[in-house]
């Protein structure tokens, strides 16, 4: 079995895209994930790269995110959305699924699955 330090290194880059592009399908495909969805805009594209750029620093590789975009604040960018704990449910509903179904070990969705929470839950702006 192969350890890993950080998801980045067991992921790489094309794993964490394949991942966020199947928690952005499911987020179109879910019924349950509909309130998150209207968030979007129809054209998910941006917030694929977005997304993809901030998991790939921080998970452990390099910050394309902060790179970019000079930091790495994730509430201000969420401030215009009413978040609250059912939003972030079903934010991780999508990226549970994701993990699931794009086939990360177990020992790797347990490594991610308290930090996902946290920044999940720091992104809510109500109760």
């Amino acid at each position: 079995m192969t350890t890993y330090n950080t998801p980045y290194e067991a992921l790489g880059e094309a794993g964490i895209r394949q991942l966020v592009a199947r928690f952005y399908d499911l987020m179109d495909e879910l019924p349950a994930a509909a309130g998150i969805r209207q968030m979007h805009a129809e054209d998910l594209s941006p917030v694929k790269e977005k997304l993809t750029e901030y998991l790939v620093g921080w998970m452990g590789g390099p910050p394309l995110y902060a790179e970019k975009y000079g930091g790495v604040c994730m509430t201000t960018p969420h401030e215009p959305y009413a978040i609250g704990p059912a939003e972030r449910d079903q934010w991780l509903l999508c990226m549970n699924q994701a993990m699931d179904q794009v086939g990360l070990s177990d020992e790797l969705k347990t490594m991610l699955e308290a930090p996902l929470y946290q920044v999940a839950d720091m992104v809510r702006n109500r109760d």
